[in-house]
């Protein structure tokens, strides 16, 4: 840890592995976030189509499956809304604390609430604190940076690697817990793990950065009631519409990626088409486009780890390891273990090379491109039957999915922060997480197409087509580089 700093982000002159101090405070409260997160996600899926004599509810494999995926989704949409709230109510500081209150008591509600009641009122508790935690924990961390600071990505690499020691021992814990405990205990220590967060973010608050607490575009008081009636008009339009049967657990992750795609399109009109953003800025979020489609595509397969990937485990994966059966949340554990390993590596490379490094483009076309060869990795183990994977085999194939994750994920929010026009930057994240979202419930989309008995054509389908999709986004590094208007 280098003992000073000139940096006028950083005026203490202290830093963090050469990184702005408060760094450290930030990833510490996303830390807790992920644990609580992680933690529950995958007992979630367990909890819906595992039997009730077992503890569940019986829900059909691939409904639950497609529920994760809208439920993911859900989270990365309603990062419109906590940026929305952010820039225009109350500011990145506050929007996160209150999100990390909705998030315990969500967690809460899954523990103390038998059900589908409990289920529900938990994953919309956690769904929509977890979308406003996400999308201004990011703009904070972007705010200690200068736009052409080289330590930037690996800030977010540092960042993210603080992110990933939450999801490593969120799964490991809640696992063990549910196995030996039961379901609900696992979501009580989830909301444990979120309370401690809390506790942690209430005493370092104060030290964040003055900007954090500003309302970069205020609301005028006369426009308030007509924001509160539109957002009690969406609320009911929703609850009639899960009343009539228009919206259903079945189809809730193609509603989801449908609600996501018409967001983006939204958003991108109406940061294109802003008085407020001047010529360069406007040319920036055209350079944005591109890697908004790259990023959907990545998500739809990476997140597949909390819906294919736990299905398989469950069924198809040797869990066995001398005579022990490894609990099936501890798969989910793999991808962070080697994001800690790596992230370091990453973010150390990334400095060394400064402006020599890759431009943004061709991380993300490198990114896909090993995401699609991850995909294809599980053709070699189709059609065996009940614990036929080797543990090796999905290890080594989750390797493959970091990779591709440390070349798009912390990239993508760096860029998103890059690229923000002046009175858009928390929004520029939310349109980030946007992509994620889409992602994450098309990645339920295609859960209810896979088939354990004809595993190739599935495997062998995406994966291809992410491929291409690299090679088309490398070809167009040169034009996409162009418009970014020397943004790195």
């Amino acid at each position: 840890m280098a003992p000073t700093e000139t940096n006028h982000r950083n005026p203490s002159g202290k830093t963090f592995f050469g990184q702005p101090r408060m760094l450290a405070n930030l990833f510490s409260v996303e830390l807790w976030e992920r644990f609580s997160f992680y933690g529950m996600q995958v007992v979630v899926l367990l909890y819906m189509y595992f039997e009730v004599s077992e503890g569940g509810l019986g829900i059909d494999e691939g409904v639950a499956a497609g529920i994760i995926g809208a439920y993911g989704g859900s989270v990365y949409l309603s990062s419109i809304l906590g940026a929305w709230v952010a820039d225009r109510l109350l500011g990145s500081e506050r929007v996160l604390f209150y999100s990390a209150v909705m998030i315990m008591f969500g967690h809460i509600a899954l523990a103390l609430l038998p059900g589908v009641a409990g289920l529900a009122t938990g994953l919309i508790l956690v769904g929509v604190g977890s979308g406003g935690l996400k999308a201004n924990a990011t703009a904070l961390v972007g705010s200690l940076y200068d736009r052409d600071d080289d330590r930037r990505d690996a800030g977010f690499s540092i960042f993210y690697m603080g992110v990933n020691i939450g999801a490593l021992f969120g799964p490991l814990l809640t696992g063990l817990t549910r196995e030996t405990l039961g379901f609900h205990f696992a979501f009580g220590l989830a909301a444990v793990g979120m309370a401690v967060g809390l506790i942690q973010y209430g005493l370092t608050r104060k030290n964040l950065p003055e900007e954090s607490h500003i309302v970069p575009d205020p609301l005028p008081s006369k426009k308030k009631p007509l924001i509160a009636i539109l957002a009690v008009a969406a609320v009911v339009v929703i609850v009639v519409a899960v009343m009539s049967g228009l919206i259903t657990p079945a189809n809730l992750d193609t509603v989801v990626a449908g609600v996501a795609i018409a967001a983006a399109i939204m958003y991108f009109v109406v940061i294109l088409s802003s008085k407020g953003v001047d010529h360069t800025e406007r040319r920036r979020v055209y350079s944005f486009i591109p890697m908004f489609i790259a990023s959907a595509a990545f998500f739809s397969l990476f997140q597949q780890q909390f819906t294919v990937v736990t299905l398989y485990a469950d069924q198809r994966l040797d869990r066995n390891i001398f005579g022990w059966i490894m609990p099936i949340e501890w798969v989910q554990s793999f991808n962070p273990i080697f994001i800690i390993l790596l992230a370091p590596l990453f973010a150390a490379a990334w400095t060394r090379l400064g402006h020599k490094q890759p431009v943004t483009p061709l991380k993300f076309a490198i990114g896909l491109a090993v995401m699609g060869l991850a995909i294809l990795a599980f053709i070699p183990l189709a059609g065996g039957g009940p614990n036929s994977s080797p543990l090796l085999a999905i290890v080594g194939i989750l390797f493959l999915f970091t990779v591709a994750e440390l070349m798009i994920s912390p990239v993508g929010l760096s860029l998103s922060t890059k690229l923000a026009p002046r009175i858009f930057t928390t929004q520029m994240v939310a349109l980030n997480y946007l992509s994620v979202s889409l992602g994450t419930a098309l990645s339920g989309v295609l859960a209810g197409i896979y088939d354990p008995t004809d595993e190739i054509p599935y495997f062998g389908t995406i994966g291809v087509v992410a491929i291409v999709m690299a090679v088309a986004l490398f070809l167009a590094v040169k034009p996409i580089k162009s418009l970014m208007s020397g943004v790195h």
